[in-house]
This record gives structure tokens, sequence and C-alpha cells, in this order.
């Protein structure tokens, strides 16, 4: 048995490359591995993957599980012991890329692009009437990490802010909302709605049609959280009855979208292939390590999920 505790990294050579600097230079008293193979199942303390492997219960003395992405709604959790940390990944990269996502499908809504690009389709040379940012209330499904980042982004454009989550926040310059009794008075005040909650048995088809009815008429979705989270057909209604305005996905059910799909014609949505925000190597492997440190010195670790939440 080594000494030395273990990081299995199950991911991509690409990002194995970085991961193996970055464990040299900052953490050598862990040894990195990427084949498991190569090293002792019961040295394993760490894992960073994307979803749970097969024979996960070799690894006797497995400790911390880390997401190599945002989310952990692709684990299947009930594979690990309870005693099994899991971590989601939280890096500038991630963080900075959510931020700049959000800004400008926001502001694409706000001045009416996706109604242009259709009047260019149309060869048509009309005038849409304008509105200041300050009448263009934004509201936010969920207020984590990446969602408090995206709305310190827009504040300096003027956008009235405001969000809801499932427990009560405070952050300076938003109009707070939790619990389900307050929802239909945060739904009612929001002219873009930005989704970016988790994917939880609660939050699956939490976009739906009585959601949607809610909303101001002319209203418009951002939505960054998970695809089955959105009823793609209530949606697809709610534009073609105007009551919504447009939409932004970034994701969809399922992924890739076939070809064929309703949601790739209709002409009042902008779809991009779950792009928002994508896990950058270098500063996701100073985060994990940083996070190991944390760990060993007995500190709460940065993204960790409560698994009786889900998130």
């Amino acid at each position: 048995m080594n000494e030395r505790p273990v990081f299995l990294f199950n991911s991509t050579a690409e990002r194995a490359a970085v991961f193996r600097e970055a464990f040299s230079r900052y953490l050598p008293d862990v040894v990195f591995a990427d084949d498991a193979a190569t090293v002792e199942a019961d040295d394993v303390r760490y894992l960073i993957t994307w979803s749970i492997p097969e024979r996960l219960d070799r690894f006797r003395r497995l400790e911390v599980v880390y997401s190599i992405g945002a989310g952990v709604d692709q684990f299947h959790t009930a594979a690990l012991a309870p005693e099994v940390a899991v971590v989601r990944m939280v890096e500038d990269g991630i963080i900075r890329m959510m931020q700049e996502y959000i800004a400008l499908a926001v502001l694409a809504l706000h001045r009416d692009l996706p109604a242009y690009v259709g009047q260019q389709r149309e060869e048509v040379w009309r005038a849409l009437p304008p509105r200041q940012a300050s009448e263009r209330r934004v509201g936010f499904l969920g207020l984590g990490i990446l969602a408090q980042a995206a709305l310190e982004r827009l504040a300096p454009f003027g956008f009235p802010l405001a969000g809801w989550s499932r427990s009560a926040h405070a952050i300076e310059g938003v109009t707070c909302f939790h619990g389900a009794d307050q929802l239909p008075d945060f739904l009612a005040r929001t002219d873009v709605l930005v989704c970016l909650l988790p994917l939880t048995e609660e939050t699956r088809r939490f976009l739906n049609a009585d959601l949607f009815a809610r909303l101001p008429r002319g209203a418009a979705l951002v939505h960054t959280g998970r695809g089955p989270q959105l009823d793609g057909p209530a949606l697809l209604a709610a534009l073609d009855t105007g009551h919504l305005s447009a939409a932004v996905l970034d994701v969809t059910d399922p992924e890739p979208l076939p070809q064929g799909h309703p949601l790739w014609r209709h002409p009042k949505l902008v779809i991009t292939p779950h792009v928002a925000s994508v896990t950058q190597s270098h500063t996701a492997a100073r985060a994990v390590i940083d996070n190991i440190r944390r760990h060993q010195a007995g500190q709460p670790m940065v993204g960790l999920v409560d698994r009786a939440r889900g998130y």
C-alpha cells in the first residue's frame, strides 16, 4: 500500500496532461493517476469523473468524488457509500463563461435580436419599439454561485434584478424571493427569465405551461440549467401565442437535439449546443487541488453537494 493518497483522474487525455502537471507542481504529496490499473485500489482517496464508473466498490477507502463539470445530476450517487463526499466543479473558467453567455443572451433578448434576425431573413427593414434596461426586469431561477456571478455582471446595465430559490438569500441589489409561495410574485415581475436551477426530481419540467402563463405577456426565456427542466411543447405553444416573445436555449432534452425536432425550426428560438460554460482545465486543476488541501485540513470544500438535495 502506498503511503501517499491517490487522485484518480477519469476524463480525457488532454485534460489529464494539464492536471498531471498541476499536481506535480502544487500537490506532490498526492499521487496522480489516470489509469486505475496502475495503482492499488485501496490507495485511491480521490476520484474526478463525469459519470460514476463501474465497480466503484473496489475503491474501499475512497473519500471524495469530484465532478469534472458544474453539475452532478449525471451521478448515480446510490452507488457511493454514504461517507463519500460529492463535490461539483466550481472554477473561474466556468464562472466567467457563464457570465459571458448569460449577459450575451439577456442583452440579445432585451434588444430584440431574435426578431431582427427573423426580419433579416425576410428582408424587412423595420425598427421595433426600444425599451430601456431600467424597464426590463430580469429574474433568475436559482441563486447559486453561477447565478450570483451572472447577476453581478448584469448589474451595471441597469436591469431591475431579482432571483428565486428554494431557500432564502440576501444579495445586494437583487430582490430575492424563495419558496413555492413566493414563486408567483417573482414570475409576475420578470420580463426576462434566466433558469440556472440544478436538476432534481422537483425541477424536472419546472419550465412548463403553468409557469410560462404566470410571466408577463411578451416575456422571454434564457435556459442554461438542464434540458429535462423544460417542457418543450409548452414552450413552443407559449411562443406561438405570443405570450413569450423569444427564448435562448443552451440545453435541451434530449442532447444532442435530433434533426427534425420542432425546436430547431421555431423562428423565435436561438439554440446553442450546451456551450454556455465549459470546464477550463488549468483553472479546474487548481480548484481541485485547493479543495483537496481544504479536505486534508478538515475545512469545508467549495462546491460540496448536499446528497439529500442533489446539489
